[in-house]
């Protein structure tokens, strides 16, 4: 006998649909029905130990797969533990389809039980947010699935009552078609191409939204076209790979690349925004240049508001179509002919050398030598993550990635998770700060239940970093950033792993070595000290 569908089952039957093949999170009673329909319609759910935790680990499978993540939460505490990574997906383009239970209607009226109005909660940090009807089932998982996808990309909320996830639903074959891809035209066109002729320094500012289906591809040939050198932001990083002539690595949180990549702004005729979003932008980087006097075409999928800065031809249309447009110019004269490109790349590599004995910087630099260039990466917020993203030479898009909007501490370690989960062929690592690993170390648990085998590199300094950099440099007196040096490989053999601790180059290297050849995932503590970051981000 055929069981008839449930609306559970249609929203669960079109996330398969869009490729989706994994949910995270941590059930109650209420998505009990839900958990059901994922695993009926071929969707693996994974227990995490925390609802944020769970939503990094989908955005890393993101990552891997191109399809949205999936985030179930039960009603109250457990929608309410997901609002951090939910609020980094709306800040990052993450497409995500966050799932929580909620009380029926009529229910809610006279109980009141861990009961608060999730749409609210959701609405100012997703693209939208829906409460599920089992007559229109197929209609709202549709939409859900188009907004998550469409540029910008982000997160999308459904609240899904007990009764009607339960509830008898028909099917039905609506589907929205994707929108074309739509490239300027006519005299906007011909004003842009006629620009790009003209400039003698131009240079490119590469943002996340380039990374769109499609956007890499377009962008390497446009700018190796054109020729036209570019910075990436960080989570752009690998867009072309980074030992490329004409990039400039990446930027946006560290005032000493700053120094050799502003004066490059500030003597360009012509910015080409690609794709950029400065919410990955340190303040340096507001105003970074003045419209009124210098050329600056921004190509973007929807309008910027930020007011960080301005454009004198802003283009808003589809990034591929717009550069492949673009692309087909007359060829100017060699840009930069004086070779100040060629000087800005090695004052770079003079700025982030590699030859540290020790310290964050030699432990990066040992990671490097040592590990596949191939390695795919996450990182946690804190000083550690800005030289990472400095010193690590990417050779594809999304081959590092880490929270760049919201800059939340505790993501790399789900994030590798959720890396290794779709991608156990490749060697995985992450890097942590001690406080960040120690917000998330529960998760070690769900490694190994998974049977993960990511490396987990921990910088050891016993102090918030970052803050205490800025503390001393305020010339305040120490407080609130110091805590307790705790034996970190010791937690990682308690849940199942191997720990490594290391003080030096040497030790390092041995456990990388041991690390990628284990059958479960590795901690390696990397003990530095806390001001070994002076002058060095």
């Amino acid at each position: 006998m055929t069981q008839s569908l449930r609306a559970a089952d249609i929203l669960a039957r079109r996330l398969y649909e869009a490729g989706c093949r994994h949910a995270f999170g941590m059930p109650g009673g209420e998505v009990l029905t839900l958990v059901d329909a994922l695993t009926r319609a071929g969707i693996t759910f994974h227990l995490a130990k925390h609802e944020n935790c769970a939503g990094f680990m989908g955005e890393g499978v993101h990552h891997s797969d191109g399809a949205p993540a999936i985030l179930v939460a039960t009603l109250g505490p457990g929608a309410l533990n997901g609002v951090n990574v939910v609020a980094n997906a709306h800040q990052d383009r993450v497409p995500m389809l966050v799932l929580t239970g909620c009380v029926d209607a009529d229910e809610a009226q006279t109980y009141t039980h861990q009961v608060l109005d999730q749409q609210a909660v959701f609405a100012p940090i997703t693209k939208a947010s829906f409460r599920l009807d089992a007559a229109a089932a197929e209609v709202i998982a549709d939409k859900a699935v188009a907004i998550a996808g469409e540029a910008r990309q982000g997160p999308v909320h459904i609240d899904v009552p007990i009764s009607v996830a339960n509830a008898p639903a028909t099917p039905r074959t609506t589907r929205r078609a994707p929108a074309g891809a739509c490239a300027p035209a006519g005299a906007t066109l011909a004003q842009a191409q006629d620009w790009l002729r003209q400039a003698k320094r131009p240079l490119a500012v590469v943002g996340l939204d380039a990374l769109l289906p499609g956007g890499p591809d377009a962008t390497r040939a446009f700018l190796e076209a054109r020729q036209i050198p570019f910075v990436t932001t960080y989570k752009a990083k690998g867009i072309l790979p980074e030992d490329h002539p004409l990039c400039l690595g990446g930027a946006g949180l560290s005032p000493l690349a700053d120094r050799h990549l502003l004066p490059l702004v500030e003597a360009s005729d012509l910015i080409l925004g690609i794709g950029y979003d400065p919410i990955e932008m340190r303040t340096g980087w507001r105003a970074a240049w003045d419209a009124t006097e210098t050329r600056v075409i921004d190509i973007t999928p929807e309008t910027n508001t930020h007011y960080m800065h301005q454009a004198s031809l802003p283009l808003i249309a589809d990034i591929p179509a717009t550069l492949n447009a673009l692309a087909v110019a007359p060829q100017p004269a060699p840009p930069w002919p004086n070779g100040e490109i060629k000087k800005a790349k090695t004052a770079l590599a003079e700025a982030f050398p590699r030859s540290d004995d020790w310290g964050p910087a030699g432990v990066i630099a040992e990671c490097i030598d040592t590990l596949p260039a191939d390695s795919l990466l996450t990182a946690d917020s804190g000083a550690h993550r800005i030289l990472l993203s400095q010193m690590w030479p990417c050779q594809e898009p999304r081959q590092l990635v880490q929270s760049s909007g919201l800059c939340t501490m505790g993501c790399a370690v789900p994030l590798a998770m959720g890396r290794k989960l779709a991608a156990p062929e490749r060697t995985v690592v992450s890097f942590s700060g001690d406080a960040g690993f120690l917000m998330v170390a529960g998760e070690l648990a769900t490694a190994a239940e998974l049977g993960l085998a990511p490396i987990f590199v921990v910088f050891v300094d016993a102090s918030l970093a970052l803050i205490d950099l800025k503390q001393r440099q305020r010339q305040l007196p120490n407080a609130g950033v110091d805590f307790g040096r705790h034996d970190f490989a010791a937690i990682g053999r308690a849940f199942g792993g191997e720990g490594h601790r290391v003080q030096n180059r040497t030790e390092l290297r041995a456990a990388l070595e041991a690390a990628q050849s284990a059958s479960t995932f590795t901690v390696i503590a990397a003990e530095i000290d806390k001001e070994s970051y002076d002058g060095r981000i």
